[in-house]
């Protein structure tokens, strides 16, 4: 639909070009299904089953550190992690989300997901996943 009452909104400042007192908004971010991300090593402790491997990239830190918003992939296999406060969207692939004493979580592309501190997770991953994430610490 063409309506000429309608313009095109410019992107959004990032979020760190933002004054604290800063309302909603929304973030493009160009390239999150193809960028580069950089080796993030599992622990081999937290590996059930498979060879899963871990990438990632933080596009943003608030100054405190308490706030990092990035991307992160993870390969297939079976991980167990203990969660922080996060929200993601899943942007490709897909995976179950077990959490101990909770539910179980099957996220695929668009589902969006909030995972407690504290929360004892096991992931079977079972085709690559990539998220874009934000954390509270």
């Amino acid at each position: 639909m063409n309506r000429p009452d309608l313009v095109p909104v410019p992107p959004s400042p990032a979020p760190s070009d933002l004054p604290p007192s800063a309302g909603s908004f929304a973030v493009h971010i160009p390239g999150v299904p193809d960028a580069e991300l950089e080796p993030e090593p599992l622990d081999p402790a937290q590996i059930i089953s498979g060879d899963p491997a871990v990438t990632g990239k933080v596009l943003w830190e608030s100054p405190d550190g308490k706030q990092i918003r990035g991307i992160w992939q993870i390969t297939p296999g079976v991980v167990t992690d203990t969660e922080a406060n996060e929200l993601f969207v899943v942007v490709s692939g897909r995976a179950t989300i077990e959490v101990e004493d909770g539910p179980v979580l099957e996220v695929g592309p668009g589902d969006a997901c909030i995972l407690r501190e504290g929360d004892r997770t096991r992931w079977t991953v079972h085709e690559t996943l990539r998220k874009a994430y934000h954390i509270s610490l």
